[in-house]
């Protein structure tokens, strides 16, 4: 048998119980389960950020077979883990070498062994909520899987996130179609996206056939191809979640009709940071489907999640860069706190993440494709847009001229969420149809899928993914490709002219947008 000096810690895999739920009863030992282990990439992924600057069909990007072949797992390092696996007896299910992950099947008991996990026990959020596996402490590997093994996921499962949708519970002030809210941001109608796929990640809930060609027949729309694919035992599952089920009608509903001739993806994974990790790397390395965005609307406080999991995340996104996919990201409905109750301002994650585009909310007044006024969303009834400055991820390169502020807690430097803003108050919201029923739905979980949108659009007019966008979008600060948002605040953070933490650059000008990406950005 090992000894524990034989062995080493993954690094940021430690994570704590959360005293606020109860428990309720011991983990059935010999309960089988199923965990992912992430590996090491073979080499650095500098170049996707040094090649982000230059314009969208000049940059060096790979095809997923292109990616397979030079960025997946090496066999030495598959092949390590399935001798450990069979030490620890353990079954190896399946190996992707395109996403560096192998997934082991066992008992608890076993792979509590296998990974030096101390199990404490199964938790229950609220009465009546799903039951789920807690572990404390940080995991580890023999020391030959040193640096091999970057994460492992799925011993613990409970739930890591929350879809980012208000669902206007009063007639809303104002509300529009997807189609209207297009129109007033000047999305470019020469596109359609037609030749695009739009990935979606959810993390519960479905999407009815019938409700869709209903919504898309009463917008004089096409009904677009929906495409469900599951994750982890994910499940296209209407019915069962009625705000989950909002959210994947609003992420598929903005995005169908925005983007009304593109192809869309669902990618249906269980709400665990093993789920979501999966889901996106799935979704981005999916060589059938092959999305050219992905939309996110589900995410938490970056402090609830693992140091490991925001690691393996953001390795994601930039994955997605030099694959030249958009990953949009709703930053939070929840203000400055991020419903946090510790007297402290917090990002969501992964909108935090420095590879996603982070997509904040407004409140919207616009009648005939004009806008007459957009200002910071906060309704202290109905919710604020996240947004601040991270605590976890340095200030991005392509953030060094936006004169992002401190952290007001810490006072230190960060990554600044969000990146760019539009339309998430459910006043001025979103005409949806979830489970037969008209609904008013907002939150910056309809943020994300209209950017995604737009950048589909952008993509078929460009004649090439803008992918990792971030750093020519900031080239564009103070031109008329961004409604610049200067009123409102989120709580700890105020709009102002130019970037701020609240709404980012602004709400899109989709034509100026079109326009202005391929070439140099010059001040108007």
């Amino acid at each position: 048998m090992a000894h524990a000096s034989d062995r080493v810690e993954i690094p940021g895999s430690a994570r704590e119980v959360n005293h606020t739920h109860a428990r309720v009863g011991d983990i059935d030992q010999q309960a089988e389960i199923e965990v992912s282990v992430y590996l090491r990439a073979p080499g650095s992924l500098d170049w996707v950020d040094q090649e982000a600057g230059r314009p969208p069909n000049a940059r060096r990007r790979l095809t997923r077979e292109e990616w397979a072949q030079t960025q997946g797992a090496a066999t030495a390092d598959i092949d390590a883990v399935k001798s450990f696996a069979a030490d620890a007896d353990l079954t190896v299910t399946d190996v992707d070498a395109s996403r560096r992950v192998v997934h082991l099947r066992g008992t608890v008991a076993a792979m509590a062994a296998a990974f030096g996990a101390t199990m404490v026990g199964l938790f229950e959020p609220a009465s009546g909520a799903a039951r789920y596996r807690a572990r404390e402490g940080s995991l580890t590997v023999p020391a030959a899987l040193e640096g091999i093994v970057t994460g492992v996921f799925g011993l613990d499962d409970r739930p890591q996130a929350r879809a980012h949708l208000r669902i206007t519970p009063h007639d809303a002030a104002s509300s529009y179609s997807p189609v209207e809210v297009a129109q007033a941001y000047a999305f470019p109608t020469a596109a359609s996206g037609k030749g695009e796929t739009v990935g979606i990640l959810e993390m519960g809930g479905g999407f009815s056939t019938t409700d869709l060609a209903t919504y898309f027949n009463s917008l004089g729309l096409s009904n677009p191809s929906v495409t469900a694919v599951s994750v982890d035992g994910g499940a296209n599952s209407p019915g069962q979640d009625t705000n989950a089920d909002g959210e994947v009608m609003l992420d598929i509903e903005v995005v169908g009709a925005v983007a009304n001739d593109a192809a869309i993806a669902v990618y249906f994974a269980p709400n665990t940071d093993q789920g979501f990790i999966d889901a996106l790397s799935t979704a981005v390395h999916d060589t059938t489907n092959k999305p050219s965005v992905i939309s996110i609307s589900w995410g938490q406080s970056e402090d609830s999640w693992s140091a490991q999991a925001r690691t393996q995340m953001e390795q994601i996104f930039t994955e997605a860069a030099g694959l030249g996919v958009t990953v949009t990201v709703a930053a939070g409905d929840n203000g400055s706190t991020d419903s946090v109750t510790d007297g402290q301002q917090h990002v969501d994650f992964p909108a935090s993440a420095p590879h996603a585009l982070a997509c904040g909310g407004t409140s919207l007044q616009a009648s005939n494709g004009t806008i007459s006024s957009e200002s910071v969303w906060n309704d202290p009834g109905d919710g604020a847009t996240g947004g601040g400055v991270s605590r976890q991820f340095a200030l991005p390169s392509y953030q060094a001229n936006a004169n992002v502020p401190n952290n007001v807690d810490s006072g230190t430097p960060g990554r600044g969420v969000p990146d760019v803003s539009g339309d998430a108050d459910p006043g001025t919201g979103y005409r949806i149809l979830v489970d037969g029923a008209d609904q008013t739905i907002g939150g910056t979980s309809a943020v994300a899928p209209l950017w995604a949108g737009l950048i589909a659009r952008l993509n078929q007019e460009l004649g090439a993914p803008v992918g990792f966008v971030q750093p020519r979008l900031y080239t564009l600060l103070g031109t008329p490709a961004f409604q610049d948002i200067t009123t409102g605040n989120n709580g700890s953070y105020s709009a102002g002219p130019g970037w701020d933490a609240c709404t980012g650059l602004g709400s899109p000008n989709g034509t100026e947008l079109a326009s202005r990406l391929p070439g140099t950005a010059a001040a108007s």
